[in-house]
Order: structure tokens, then sequence, then C-alpha cells
């Protein structure tokens, strides 16, 4: 079984922005899958779907960013979720606008989701696809992470999202030197 979290902040007034970039992720997946975000626990909206005989939850938070793992810690608790099965797919403001970095495991960086995400499991290895949003210039960072995309970065956004959503299969059925290889954006 696996569990796919999108980190982002709840409410209307966060759709679209960096730091939902996650969330965006998410819905893109389940969009493609034609899975229905219905069930809401553990401080969470969720639902399923399977891919290759694989039981997959995909999950979005609804704590705020900063308590993430609150609710990820309560998924996997529950369903019995192995660490190593938890893909995490967050904004990261270290990478260029419109990358994406996969990785196996690692430290939670700046990133305040994946700080608390790592502090509920105890533990750095699970998989992570990182989607870089640039780093602001002349701006303070919360409010960077908070403003939309323009409409010049729509495109990119939405093409690195898409990404990403391949990504997640190919963690799923390959693992992740394969979906490193073949979707870490250089």
């Amino acid at each position: 079984m696996y569990l796919i979290v999108g980190l982002g902040n709840p409410g209307k007034q966060y759709a679209g922005t960096r730091h939902n970039i996650g969330f965006e992720t998410v819905d893109c997946i389940c969009f493609k899958k034609g899975v229905k975000l219905d069930k809401a626990k553990f401080n969470a909206i969720y639902g399923e779907f399977r891919l290759a005989g694989h039981r997959v939850l995909m999950a979005k938070p609804l704590t705020y960013m900063n308590k993430s793992g609150n609710a990820v810690m309560d998924i996997a608790r529950y369903y019995k979720i192995e660490t190593r099965n938890i893909i995490v797919i967050f904004d990261d403001v270290d990478l260029e606008q419109g990358k994406l970095r996969i990785r196996p495991n690692g430290s939670a960086g700046t990133h305040n989701g994946m700080k608390s995400i790592i502090f509920q499991l105890q533990s750095e290895d699970f998989p992570r696809i990182r989607i870089g949003i640039g780093k602001p210039l002349n701006m303070d960072l919360a409010d960077y992470v908070l403003q939309r995309f323009s409409p010049e970065e729509t495109d990119l956004i939405k093409d690195v999202a898409i990404a990403a959503s391949k990504a997640v299969d190919e963690i799923i059925l390959n693992g992740v030197d394969s979906a490193m290889n073949k979707y870490n954006i250089r």
C-alpha cells in the first residue's frame, strides 16, 4: 500500500499559490485517475485507486502546512503504511522554478511541512518529489510562497505538475531510482 501526500494549505485563499503546488499535483493525479478525494478523516481529505495491484491513497492534509505531519502520521498508522511507501510532493524555494527533483530520502531543508512530517514519522527515509518555485527577489519568503503564479508561469507549473504525477506512477511501478532517471528535470 502507498500513500501519496501533496502539501499545501486548505482554503480558497490559498488555491493556486506557490506553496500549494503539492495540492495541485494531487489534484492532477486525481483527475487523470478519476479519483475523488471524498473521505474526510485524520485531518485530511483523501481517496484511493489501484495501480498494478497496489492500493494507493491520495491525501491532502487539512492541518495547514506546518502541521502536515500530524495527518500523514495518522493515515500511515491507521492503514499500516510503511514509511518507505509514503511519497510526499511539495514546493521548494531552493530549486529553480519548474525544476523537478525526486529523492529517496533526505532532510527537510527549509520546508516546515517536511519538518513536521519527518518529526512525526521519526524518519527521513521516504521518497519525496520537490517542485521548484524559485527564490523571491526583494520579497519576504512567507509573502512569496503565498503568492499566486503569474499567467506566464502557469504553463510551466502545469507541465511540472504533470511530470510529477507521472513520476508517482514510476516510483510505485519501478522504484525511486527509475523515477529519478526519467523525471528529474535538469
